[in-house]
């Protein structure tokens, strides 16, 4: 498969995994949490499932009733510790060559979160962020991305979503973005997506009249 051979109105970028590395914080917060709250490790990989929001994980982990406490401390250990937190290869060049007004982040984590993460990795300011605050239902549900467009001022069937995850991609799929996976966190297996890469840097990105033409230099191959 491969992008549609259009320009886009507006590219909707995850952060996790997408953007940033924050691999390393995201074991140590949860591995912390995980012992505070007797939960095993197998339990939370079974849980855990990349690009979901972690008030949702943490609900499905310890039940309702603890939720709310429980959510708020993740919230606490993963905005305190963002060491290591830094931009993914390719992504400032790709960033600098979409035009301003033309790109979003798009994130599962909540405002504070995204705060922390994208001030450590020195993200340029998008034109539209999307939060877990933001949204009712977490991704895999396509309110984000609907969101995102809203924001942006554009129809979503004219967006490009890249995503890393499983679960962001079925979202963006729901909300009739084309898709663009990078296996940052999903080295091997399928993703469900219209081109798959390594890296950011395997992308180039102009502006064009009317929005961004978005080019895949190098597809990842399966495993890759």
């Amino acid at each position: 498969m491969s992008l549609p051979e259009r320009p886009f109105a507006a590219v909707l970028f995850d952060m996790d995994g997408t953007l940033v590395d924050s691999t390393a914080a995201i074991a140590r917060c949860w591995t912390t949490w995980a012992l505070e709250h007797g939960v095993t490790g197998e339990a939370l990989v079974a849980a855990h499932g990349h690009g979901r929001p972690a008030a949702e994980i943490v609900r499905d982990l310890v039940g309702a009733e603890r939720a709310e406490r429980a959510a708020a401390r993740i919230t606490e250990l993963e905005v305190a510790d963002v060491d290591g937190v830094v931009q993914l290869p390719g992504v400032p060049q790709l960033l600098a060559a979409v035009p301003a007004g033309r790109w979003a982040v798009v994130t599962s984590c909540d405002r504070a979160l995204a705060d922390a993460r994208r001030g450590a990795a020195a993200l340029p300011e998008p034109a539209a962020l999307v939060t877990y605050d933001d949204v009712s239902r977490g991704k895999p549900d396509p309110e984000c991305f609907l969101l995102g467009a809203r924001r942006l001022g554009v129809d979503p069937a004219d967006c490009l979503v890249v995503e890393d995850a499983p679960a962001g991609l079925a979202a963006a799929r729901a909300a009739g973005c084309a898709t663009l996976a990078v296996r940052t966190t999903h080295p091997e297996g399928p993703l469900e997506a219209d081109a798959v890469v390594a890296l950011l840097s395997h992308v180039r990105a102009s502006a064009v009249e009317g929005g961004v033409r978005v080019e895949v230099l190098r597809e990842a191959p399966l495993g890759a």
